[in-house]
């Protein structure tokens, strides 16, 4: 065999491998976790009945009455531990015995991956922190927890890290646009990685159906998988590949009935890595549409909190926009199954998109 096509061919076992392998770990870490979480009671005690801005929901309690309550908050810890331990798992491997094929699957990487999993942990452990305050209805926010505008400072405060350390330490100075090339931003690099981080942060409220959150994200790091795959950076690709298979063993137990939902816990990690892996690939420019789903939620939302803002009205019946479709009578599962199909089509657009010229 070709020495190309080996080195292809390795790269493929190791991205699918380790794909399938967090799949397989996550799907046998969910039971200790689920006990875990029932055992200690870990959902919230009653529906939030008031939004971020202290308005009434009573619609959305209605339509939710019987679904947080005793269900766990703590699903996306799944997500991130299981990322962790094949992280740490490989690279110590790799380290004490010098065995190559070890070496070779070992993707913790300082170029390439270090970044992305201090960010995925800092910003989960800032989740754990907030659906533990909302499950025990402690800190700040009046139906527990951490409020947004903490949660954002905190997110502003790693987005910053990650914008000095592309800025100085990386040197990026440019961002690929498909069909044009490389754009040349100088010190505007730095608000818009803070800006976009900022943003898909925001984007964490498509949690709140079965199987929606899941199904969603899935396409999203698969999509962004395949374009590191193709660029070879095959660190970043195997990354994003260990989310994606903790994500459909996620997507397995989270499935109507759910076992749990995602939380902060989970949502926070998975969106501030993202931007991160957005711009490691330098396919930042593609994001809102490999994200499209992620993008309409958050849009609806604002337009919906400045319209009752400024017009004194709601534009939807409930935001963000498929708790909008719930209330129209859509049944959950509908909400769901549509919007993974939107999220699976926009995410290959983009990622086609994002390889235009490269």
């Amino acid at each position: 065999m070709p020495l190309q096509s080996a080195e292809l061919t390795a790269n493929v076992i190791k991205v699918f491998g380790l794909a399938a392998l967090s799949f397989v770990v996550a799907f046998f870490l969910t039971p200790f976790l689920t006990h875990f979480m029932y055992t200690y009671k870990l959902w919230r005690k009653d529906v939030r009945q008031t939004s971020p801005d202290g308005t009434k929901t009573p619609l959305f309690a209605a339509l939710h009455k019987d679904r947080e309550v005793r269900v766990p908050r703590f699903g996306g810890v799944l997500v991130w531990l299981t990322t962790l331990i094949l992280a740490l798992s490989f690279w110590f491997l790799a380290k004490i015995t010098g065995n190559a094929v070890f070496g070779k699957i070992n993707f913790l990487s300082r170029e390439q991956t270090w970044l992305p999993l201090f960010v995925l942990l800092a910003s989960s452990l800032l989740g754990l922190a907030d659906d533990f305050l909302q499950v025990f209805r402690r800190g700040t926010y009046v139906a527990g927890g951490l409020k947004f505008k903490q949660r954002l400072f905190i997110v502003f405060l790693i987005a910053l890290v990650g914008a000095l350390w592309f800025y100085f330490k990386l040197d990026w100075r440019t961002i690929y646009v498909p069909g044009y090339g490389d754009l040349y931003i100088d010190g505007w690099y730095i608000p818009l990685f803070i800006a976009t981080m900022i943003l898909l942060f925001s984007s964490g409220i498509v949690d709140g159906i079965d199987g929606l959150s899941g199904g969603v994200f899935a396409s999203i790091f698969g999509a962004y998988a395949g374009i590191a795959f193709f660029l070879g950076q095959i660190n970043i690709a195997a990354f994003a590949a260990v989310i994606l298979g903790s994500l459909l063993a996620f997507l397995w137990f989270n499935i109507p009935p759910a076992r749990f939902y995602m939380g902060e816990s989970g949502i926070l990690g998975l969106t501030t890595s993202l931007t991160v892996i957005a711009f490691l690939t330098d396919s930042a420019v593609v994001l809102p549409i490999i994200a499209f789903v992620l993008m309409v939620e958050v849009i609806s939302d604002v337009l919906q909190f400045a319209s009752k803002r400024f017009r004194g009205k709601k534009i939807f019946l409930i935001a963000p926009i498929h708790h909008h479709f719930e209330a129209k009578g859509w049944p959950p599962y509908k909400v769901t199954m549509r919007f993974w199909i939107v999220s699976f089509v926009s995410a290959i657009i983009g990622m086609v998109i994002a390889l235009i010229g490269r």
